[in-house]
């Protein structure tokens, strides 16, 4: 069980899960304005000679914040998930040693202040190293195993020498580097001459190694994942490529690899955000959403004080005494606005994670608006589905009406299961219906907010459904006469060929028999041999009938065997066609079903070879739990325009699939014509 199919972690109190989430909220924010700072106090020096050094760490604003969001966006959905900490623990690694750089550069600090901020960002790059080296295991558990810590602690001992050594490396800040002289200096010497080679070998090690984990849990993962995970490890191996490549080149074409190793970076970033939320359940706690909103209101005012700093940096300024009055006016308008920003981003977060369920009167709106657009009142079902599964953010809906021969589902959207919640259609104090949902994905039913809303749209929609139970008890009733027929047809038919057929053959043949051991002049010889003629009349007087009775090869063979028997007698020098069935065989059938599908097919292919001058045909049968649908396709001249019931063999094909249910359409393709039919495998049945 993992926290990205079913919410594990979601076992946690929920009072710890929201100290967790609003400790995480609390190290993001602070990362953002502390970046937001770096900015600002770039913007308010530009012209200075370190600005331009300082600038160009910015790059790890694009990727590292991206990241700090992913690790609150887990701690959302799955309180206290270590996976959470190690994402924002590596953004943090990323931005605040470039924000400690900043005043050493701008301010041309001393040996001490340079020491300190080499230092930090040492510390900084053991963390940020050792956790890169490593992201691809905490997926998609979100944890890290016993053995794994212990990988991930080897790792940081063989990082800390390399994070310790390149502290004392060049000259940071264009001025001498104070931890190269000393014992800091000699130890880094030593560690330099004593890791060799090994750091580039290590280092196509442990990627090998954190990617071909990952990989083998995607194979022996959910197949829903795999896609995402796949993602997430081919960006992580561009990243790794993109880091080789600036480490390798940057001398000669340091900002080809610059933008390169960014773009990668940021393309990663995005990866985990994507997984995220993909991977993840939609529920979050209302503690959640106003932290979350609080997060986004604090990114947006962060936001707007950097485009001030970076219009006042810009030029747009009329003194200082000016831009303190525009300052404090902006501190008002925001202050001012504070309480409709709030309420605009808890409806923000609300929507992204819940659609417009937390509008209702939105969603009804919606339902309303889009029956009105509906064309005839047997879309109003459909449109309900529709309506549901897209405005609600469910997996599935189904609406079936009550008629006398039971329940009959008229319509379905999405994918419905038998664990589905259903919501009853009343009009008039009279269930006529019901609507079936399906609960989303980690989720074991549906919450207040969504009963509360279901439960609206079907008291909306019941008397448009209404209007349709007399049809659907008429359609059900003729269904359930041509069932009937087909079935008693079906046993006639086999009562006939079975027992009356080879009576008649074998007494026949007994005829035969006595005649032939009589003289050749005897008068009862003469008469046994007519008696032998009017039974040869009597049997084929019976296939006659039988034939009338249904298709022949349908008794004899079988749905599949008789549609195979049927392509074959049409595939021929003038017309190849080939027939594809799923699954094959086909599963057994209502007769009134085996006897529409045989029917059509004959006549479309009957009509393809008379009149479309084609040279191949396909025919393709889909069986799946509800539906069963026929294609014809051929590759002819097609139609200059769709048939309006053109012609006896079209009207025929339609009121065939018309009267179990179904429909049949013939269309023109790009190159030839299509016949598709849609029957129902059983129209009386509902979910549940």
């Amino acid at each position: 069980m993992t926290p990205w199919s079913v919410g594990a972690l979601l076992s946690a109190p929920r009072a710890e899960g929201d100290r967790q989430l609003a400790a995480a909220a609390l190290c993001a924010a602070a990362t953002l304005a502390l970046g937001a700072l770096w900015i600002c106090y770039l913007l308010a020096n530009l012209g200075s000679p370190g600005v331009a050094g300082s600038a160009q760490q910015l790059n790890g604003l694009i990727y590292g914040l991206p990241l700090a969001a992913a690790g609150v966006l887990i701690h959302a959905h799955w309180p206290g998930a270590p996976v959470g900490w190690a994402l924002l623990a590596y953004a943090m690694a990323v931005i605040l040693p470039s924000v400690v750089d900043a005043p050493v550069w701008v301010e041309e600090a001393g040996p001490g202040a340079r020491g300190a901020a080499l230092v930090f960002r040492a510390v900084a790059n053991l963390v940020k190293v050792t956790l890169w080296y490593t992201l691809p295991l905490w997926f998609p558990q979100g944890r890290l195993t016993r053995r794994w810590w212990c990988y991930l602690a080897a790792v940081a001992v063989w990082v800390a020498p390399q994070a310790f050594a390149y502290a004392a490396a060049g000259e940071p800040f264009d001025a001498p580097n104070p931890l190269a002289t000393g014992w800091w200096g000699e130890t880094a010497t030593v560690l330099n001459s004593s890791l060799g080679t090994s750091q580039e070998v290590l280092h196509f090690v442990l990627i090998a190694v954190s990617s071909s984990v990952l990989l083998l849990r995607i194979r022996r993962g959910e197949p829903r994942l795999r896609s995402q995970l796949l993602l997430l490890l081919s960006t992580y191996l561009v990243w790794a490529g993109a880091q080789q490549a600036y480490y390798l080149l940057h001398d000669r074409f340091y900002w080809p690899t610059y933008w390169l190793f960014t773009a990668a970076s940021a393309l990663w970033a995005a990866s985990v955000v994507h997984v995220v939320i993909r991977s993840g359940s939609w529920r979050i706690g209302r503690s959640a959403r106003r932290i979350l909103a609080g997060l986004l209101v604090a990114t947006l005012l962060t936001a707007v004080f950097v485009a001030a700093a970076a219009l006042l940096a810009g030029g747009l300024t009329l003194g200082r005494a000016a831009d303190g009055v525009l300052l404090v006016v902006l501190a008002f308008l925001l202050g001012a606005g504070l309480r409709r920003t709030t309420s605009w981003s808890i409806g923000l977060v609300d929507r992204l994670y819940y659609g417009d369920r937390t509008q209702p009167y939105q969603v009804l709106q919606t339902l309303a608006e889009r029956i009105s657009r509906a064309g005839s009142p047997q879309d109003i079902p459909a449109t309900l589905c529709t309506t549901v599964v897209e405005t609600l953010r469910l997996p599935g809906a189904a609406l079936a009406v009550h008629t006398r021969a039971g329940p009959r589902v008229l319509a379905r959207a999405g994918k419905t299961g038998g664990d589905g919640q259903f919501f009853e259609l009343l009009h008039h104090g009279t269930v006529i219906g019901r609507l079936s949902v399906s609960p989303r994905e980690g989720e074991d039913a549906l919450d207040d907010q969504d009963t509360g809303i279901l439960s609206s749209l079907a008291n909306q929609a019941a008397p448009a459904v209404a209007s349709l139970r007399l049809q659907e008890d008429l359609q059900t009733s003729r269904e359930q006469i041509v069932t009937a027929r087909e079935e008693e047809r079906r046993g006639l038919r086999r009562d006939i060929h079975d027992g009356l057929g080879p009576a008649l053959a074998g007494l026949r043949l007994r005829v035969d028999s006595a005649a032939a051991r009589m003289p050749s002049h005897d008068p009862v010889r003469e008469a046994l041999r007519d008696v032998s003629g009017d039974l040869g009349m009597a049997i084929k007087e019976v296939r006659r009938i039988t034939d009338r009775l249904g298709p022949a090869p349908l008794g004899e063979l079988g749905l599949s065997s008789a549609l195979q028997q049927l392509v074959s007698a049409f595939d021929g020098t003038r017309l190849t066609v080939s027939a594809e069935l799923v699954p094959s065989p086909l599963p057994p059938l209502p007769a009134a079903m085996e006897v529409a599908v045989y029917r059509i097919t004959a006549e479309a292919l009957n009509n393809v070879l008379r009149h479309a001058r084609a040279g191949h045909a396909q025919v393709r049968v889909d069986v799946d739990a509800h539906t069963l649908t026929l294609t014809v396709i051929d590759d002819g001249i097609g139609f200059a325009e769709v048939p309006d019931c053109g012609g006896v063999g079209m009207r025929s094909m339609a009121d065939r699939a018309a009267e179990i249910g179904g429909w049949c359409t013939v269309g023109p393709l790009r190159r030839g014509t299509r016949v598709l039919a849609v029957l129902p495998r059983s129209s009386a049945t509902a979910d549940g």
